[in-house]
């Protein structure tokens, strides 16, 4: 059984909620999943999981959120070699730049890439929902 932590910031909510329902794809593809806001996790934990999901909406001119998230991730980077990442996170303006980029580092640091990362827009309505709980199961499935 795959040992993932789903790991994210939101700040209205919607990426929480996306994070929520990766969780339960993930546990209904038979993964042991945690769930952590940013704040309450750290780079140190990693070694205790197998994969992540980590979450994080778009911000400013779409960069990932700078008090937060992007130290966490900066950190993180250093220890993604070679594990199995899935990215995901809302976003309410711009094309989706804040995820290429965020998929760019992800790759740059030799981390196993599940696609192209989850984006929404606003609020996740329940096909946005339906949608997180696919990604994370085939991420559990395909990784």
């Amino acid at each position: 059984m795959m040992k993932i932590a789903v790991v994210y910031w939101s700040g209205t909510g919607n990426t929480k909620a996306m994070a929520e329902a990766m969780v339960e794809g993930a546990i209904s593809a038979g993964a042991e999943v945690e769930l952590f806001s940013v704040d309450g996790f750290s780079a140190d934990k990693m070694s205790d999981y197998e994969g992540f999901l980590f979450g994080c909406p778009a911000m400013g001119c779409e960069v990932l959120e700078e008090a937060e998230f992007e130290p966490f991730f900066a950190e993180a980077e250093g220890h993604l070699s070679g594990i199995p990442v899935g990215l995901f996170g809302s976003y309410g303006w711009g094309n989706g730049e804040w995820m290429e980029e965020w998929t760019r580092r992800t790759k740059a640091a030799e981390a196993k890439v599940y696609g192209d990362g989850l984006m929404i827009n606003n609020v996740p309505d329940e096909d946005g929902l339906a949608s997180c709980r696919t990604f994370a199961e085939e991420f559990v499935k395909n990784v």
